[in-house]
């Protein structure tokens, strides 16, 4: 049997999809690593979520993050020509961020994540989540003009999983009856949360 341990990358580099070797301070590199702590970052989050239904969620846009990291660590020479990601993939994102935002008592506030133990877990794949979607958006604004590093589906996916993922802590709060809001009667302000 093989070992994982190849030592191909003792020297600092890494093997890009299709062969290519490069720095592993490459961005790019930076760029699928970022989405591959995200997915670890879902992975605790669902190992603490107690609801069904967001766990299975959250399982599926792990399988589906396994495409994006692809995507990114694939650079443009070696990209086929059936996209890893389509359009179909953040439109699913899309539906469930609409569904969620639909149901009674989902905050209409900032949030102040750790009111509760689950949805604080969401709360750090959401920042994860939103410094992956800059690092794709930093890799794309250096390719040269008549390329296309990064695929406008990842950003859009990752761009709307960060608001999903706020959803889901809200969602959990809301079905703990737990209340996160940031403002009291006190404190008003503009009354709208987003993922950032």
């Amino acid at each position: 049997m093989s070992s994982i341990a190849t030592k191909h990358g003792d020297t600092g580099t890494t093997g890009l999809i299709g062969g290519q070797r490069t720095s592993k301070a490459d961005p790019r590199v930076d760029s699928y690593g970022d989405v591959d702590e995200l997915n670890s970052a879902l992975g605790f989050a669902r190992s603490l979520c107690s609801d069904s239904e967001i766990k299975g969620w959250t399982e599926k846009i792990q399988k589906d993050l396994f495409r994006v990291g692809a995507s990114l660590a694939t650079p443009p020479a070696e990209r086929k020509k059936d996209p890893v990601m389509t359009q179909a993939d953040v439109d699913f994102l899309t539906e469930l961020v609409h569904r969620i935002e639909g149901q009674p008592g989902i905050l209409h506030d900032w949030s102040l994540p750790g009111a509760n133990t689950q949805s604080a877990a969401y709360e750090i794949a959401r920042t994860v989540c939103r410094r992956a979607e800059r690092t794709a958006v930093r890799l794309e604004a250096m390719a040269p003009q008549d390329e296309v590093w990064v695929l406008p589906e990842v950003l859009a996916y990752l761009n709307r999983l960060s608001d999903l993922i706020w959803l889901f802590g809200r969602l959990i709060e809301v079905r703990a009856n737990v209340d996160s809001k940031l403002r009291d009667e006190a404190h008003a302000g503009p009354g709208f949360s987003r993922a950032w």
